[in-house]
């Protein structure tokens, strides 16, 4: 698929700064809590953070959001329901990984009661740890008698979650059936991490990048596959970036991770470009187009070089 021909007007291109935007000082916290009552027990504790809170009270209008935003979402609360387990496999499924928190069902007075509390509370945990197992590892549970401490197990969820492990080399991330999903939890925590040590100097939360998945560090099979994968996707960065497809920006959030993740240098984006550059060029004048259109793809590689060496910049020890 080649860009746009002669005869397309291009659009007026203006700087995607939407993933710069989104990290804005505050944590978003996206909640879909189907039970009013939870809601009011919930709002008045949320209140009293800085966190910025997206409600939802249906399935539908939770995905809908969620899809759109969760390159922007910080931590999920979900109140478990029936349809939990469906919920997260889902998620999963569209490769949405993020810190969770799963609430318990509607607080009903009864179970509320001092000498039923614990009876109610076990039974919950051991249904909330079985729902939330194929998600990942670090879904943090919380009772309802616990619920004055939400913003600690918050940060709880997010600390363990930038700390999953995703250890398998590119080539079998690659090869495999979850690599995909592998690859977008680097980028979310990658993400996250930058989000909270830069602009809420949140200290508690750690992620470092590994040297044993730089390039300069893969085995020669390795490299090769994770090119491919780059090409791959910064192909599909040129092909979309004069349209108006809504995913563009998280396209180029995820190609940028993944570049930082695997130290790839500014130079090595260029050739990438190039490369993609002198494929288009040689099928242009094979259909005898003029190759000036490919001029206009300058833009795109200043966009991303811009958004590559900013992950660089941000990652640079401060003096104190």
């Amino acid at each position: 698929m080649l860009p746009p021909t002669e005869a397309a007007p291009l659009p007026v291109v203006h700087p995607h700064c939407d993933s710069f935007n989104a990290l804005s000082s505050n944590l978003l916290i996206n909640l879909y809590v189907p039970s009013d009552k939870a809601r009011r027990l919930l709002e008045p504790i949320l209140g009293k953070t800085a966190y910025t809170a997206q409600w939802h009270a249906s399935e539908r209008d939770f995905f809908v959001w969620t899809r759109t935003h969760y390159h922007r979402t910080d931590c999920l609360i979900l109140q478990k329901t029936d349809q939990l387990s469906p919920i997260l496999g889902q998620l999963k499924h569209q490769d949405i990984l993020l810190p969770t928190i799963v609430i318990a069902p509607e607080p009903d007075s009864q179970i509320l009661r001092e000498n039923e509390k614990a009876s109610a509370v076990i039974p919950f945990l051991e249904l909330c740890v079985s729902a939330a197992a194929d998600y990942h590892p670090a879904v943090i549970c919380l009772s309802w008698e616990n619920l004055e401490q939400l913003e600690q197990y918050i940060h709880q969820s997010i600390d363990q979650f930038v700390k999953l492990p995703s250890a398998l080399p590119v080539n079998e991330l690659l090869a495999s059936e979850e690599g995909a999903q592998t690859l977008s939890l680097r980028a979310q925590q990658q993400r996250l991490t930058q989000k909270l040590k830069e602009r809420l100097g949140y200290l508690g939360v750690y992620y470092k990048r590994n040297p044993a998945h730089f390039l300069r560090s893969m085995s020669q099979a390795e490299r090769d596959a994770f090119l491919n994968q780059l090409r791959a996707g910064y192909r599909g960065i040129i092909i979309h970036y004069f349209s108006s497809d809504a995913d563009l920006n998280q396209k180029i959030d995820d190609f940028v991770n993944i570049a930082f993740l695997a130290d790839v240098s500014v130079s090595q984006i260029v050739e990438v470009h190039m490369e993609l550059m002198d494929e288009f060029s040689n099928q242009l004048k094979l259909e005898g187009r003029s190759e000036e259109i490919l001029l206009d793809y300058r833009l795109t590689l200043i966009d991303v070089i811009a958004h590559l060496c900013e992950m660089y910049r941000r990652s640079i020890p401060r003096e104190p």
